[in-house]
């Protein structure tokens, strides 16, 4: 009972730093008049979509939590309520700091880039903080009052449901929204990308927090609560000790305190990218010296080998996010063997681009079956599930250097349509350059974090139904047919998501052509009417996150009643396995492709305006609904199929 209390005592000091850092950001000047009116804007741009999104989500919330009422029992019901209402309550914080302190970090590189990046970070920290603190705290408290872990997945699936309309409502806007203002203003029209004439530009800024703070953000508060409540639950069936249980409780707690210790060891003079590391890495040694005395002290009978799963986690997060900066970065090989390719047209720039994201899965499938082979080696099932643990232990700080990226890309967008200065805007982009691949790294670590929270759930649904390796056999033709369908559901649900980016972003296009056509908007004697094309952007994504949303609960609900619950444990693996190389290959193909056309337009092969250049803005212009729709997405999905798997358990038995 100790470890539960201190692990709520953490979560309020996760949440009580969050809070101090948001009125910090307050009283940070917000810049001149125009930066202001830009801000704001953008603010009430994204204020419009969630309140658009969360009359679907409280549709949606109250049709299952009367499911679950009928069906299951009262205490999933309720915790099903409050994981949804957790989760959008750290989403609501987090987006609108991140709102509120673009212009700030505009006006604070006018002093120096330090002071833009502590501005710009702790910005990303709220959420980071208010992610960790409200899962932490939520589980705790339930577990105070149902001490039964089986009862906290209704939680996790609160939190699952609202991460995949998130995901895919959010990939949605940001892909029509940035599709429609490149392409019109950038290509047809010849403005710069942050033209204040464009009127789809600040529909573009809205969507980086939506899709990369208020989506992000959501999706790893669902690997987060997933992992812990999971590992719960397994230490609760395989070992039967209290110490197995509440083991979970402290990592997350130890990792809270190592993101804070972190936070402070982020900034100072130097390299900008180093800066920020200083604070991740700072953070995982910490926490391993932490969890090892835990783990010691809580769990001395099987101490060692849990602890070596945790660091395997932690290692497994740190290499998949090395390797994505490795093949999505522009100083590296690969980005820039793309653009090189790009000399011959924008064909040999698609193949080069697929061929790139298709190769950077090798070492994460590795390096996550190595974690789980090794975990599983040293501490059994249990070790998985603690493994899953460590990767996602220092989120705090994993996921603000992950968020700080959205808000120094307005601070850099503002910066150019309030015409600050070109110091101001050089300033502001050396930020944002850093932002685009700790976004990148962001993006791989929630892939890499899903895989291994999706394993640790699949393990859960084994041994829930009481599956031994014997009842799964591959000669066995309801499982196979189940891993079939489990492996083309993550190829259906990309579809369904490109094709609604497509027809969305064509409505935007369509609109953005009107208002250069029929107003007088270049000339400067009129303004674009930037609400409009806000609303395009809301209700196609909110219009278009309907079915793949209902695809995701519904069809492992139908394989394992129609087919059984071995077929559905089938399902579960195809699922895991290709929509975590499908995750990747999307997202690093459409990372690379982006800053292979940063790397031309920075002077190379080129420069802007030539061909090299319109071929590689071809293959960015793919690349976006793969890198921040459809792949990001996919984390959701593989998590989701499981956790309404292990929901519904008792429909199938």
């Amino acid at each position: 009972m100790n470890t539960v209390i201190l692990a709520a005592l953490a979560s309020v000091v996760s949440l009580t730093f969050a809070g101090f850092l948001t009125l910090k950001i307050r009283k940070k000047d917000r810049g001149p008049e125009k930066a202001i009116e830009m801000s704001d804007h953008i603010k009430e741009g994204a204020r419009t979509f969630l309140t658009q999104e969360f009359k679907y989500l409280a549709a949606v919330v109250v049709i299952i939590s009367a499911v679950l009422l009928y069906f299951i029992n009262p205490e999933t019901a309720l915790t099903f309520i409050f994981g949804a209402f957790l989760s959008s309550l750290a989403g609501v914080i987090g987006m609108s700091t991140a709102t509120s302190s673009n212009s700030k970090t505009s006006e604070a590189v006018k002093s120096s880039l330090g002071e833009g990046l502590d501005v710009a970070f702790s910005s990303g920290t709220v959420m980071g903080m208010s992610v960790v603190g409200f899962g932490l705290l939520g589980i705790t408290a339930f577990y105070l009052i149902f001490p039964d872990p089986q009862v906290l997945f209704g939680f996790a699936f609160g939190a699952s449901s609202v991460a995949l309309f998130s995901r895919v409502g959010g990939g949605i806007y940001t892909k029509t929204a940035d599709m429609g203002a490149d392409l019109v203003g950038k290509v047809e029209e010849d403005i710069p990308e942050d033209d204040p004439r464009n009127p789809g530009v600040i529909a573009d800024n809205v969507g980086d927090n939506v899709g990369d703070v208020a989506a992000m953000g959501a999706d790893l508060f669902e690997s987060y609560v997933e992992a812990i409540i999971a590992t719960m639950a397994i230490g609760a069936l395989t070992l039967n000790v209290t110490g197995a249980v509440v083991l979970p409780l402290f990592i997350g707690a130890a990792g809270i305190v190592a993101s804070l210790v972190g936070y402070f060891l982020v900034g100072g003079s130097g390299d900008l990218h180093w800066a920020l590391n200083r604070g991740t890495f700072g953070a995982a040694g910490i926490s391993v010296i932490l969890m090892y005395l835990g783990v010691i002290y809580i769990f001395p009978d099987m101490g060692m080998g849990v602890f070596y799963s945790i660091v395997f986690g932690l290692i497994a997060g740190m290499v998949i996010g090395l390797v994505t900066e490795y093949y999505t970065a522009s100083k590296h090989r690969p980005t820039k063997k793309i653009a090189e390719e790009s000399t011959g047209g924008a064909a040999t720039n698609i193949i080069a681009g697929l061929s790139t994201g298709m190769i950077s899965t090798v070492v994460p499938m590795l390096t996550v079956s190595a974690a789980m082979l090794l975990s599983y080696h040293f501490a059994g099932l249990y070790g998985i599930g603690i493994a899953s643990i460590g990767m996602l232990s220092t989120l705090g700080i994993t996921l603000a250097t992950d968020c700080y990226g959205p808000v120094a890309d307005n601070a850099a967008g503002i910066a150019e349509m309030a015409d600050m200065g070109q110091k101001v805007r050089e300033r502001a982009e050396s930020l944002d350059s850093i932002g685009n691949t700790t976004a990148a790294i962001g993006k791989g670590f929630a892939i890499g974090s899903a895989a291994l929270a999706s394993l640790t759930l699949f393990v859960t649904y084994t041994q829930n139904v009481g599956l031994e390796a014997v009842d799964v056999s591959l000669t066995d033709p309801l499982i196979v047919t189940g891993l079939f369908i489990g492996a083309l559901l993550p190829f259906v649900f990309s579809a369904l998501t490109m094709r609604s980016v497509g027809r969305s972003a064509s409505k935007m296009i369509d609109e953005i052509r009107r208002q250069f056509r029929d107003m007088d908007i270049l000339s400067g004697k009129e303004k674009p009417d930037y609400s409009r094309c806000i609303q395009i952007s809301t209700d196609s994504a909110l219009k278009e996150m309907i079915v793949p949303g209902v695809l995701a609960i519904v069809s492992p609900i139908a394989v394992g009643i129609v087919l059984g619950p071995e077929a559905l444990a089938g399902m579960l693996a195809g699922n895991i396995s290709t929509g975590f190389l499908l995750a990747v290959t999307m997202s690093n193909s459409g990372g690379a492709w982006d800053n292979a056309k940063k790397y031309v337009e920075e002077g190379n092969l080129g420069g802007k305006g030539s061909d090299t250049h319109k071929a590689t803005v071809v293959g960015d212009t793919v690349g976006d609904p793969m890198k921040d729709t459809s792949g990001p997405s996919l984390n959701v999905l593989i998590k989701l199929v499981a956790m309404t798997s292990l929901i519904f358990i008792p429909l199938l038995i």
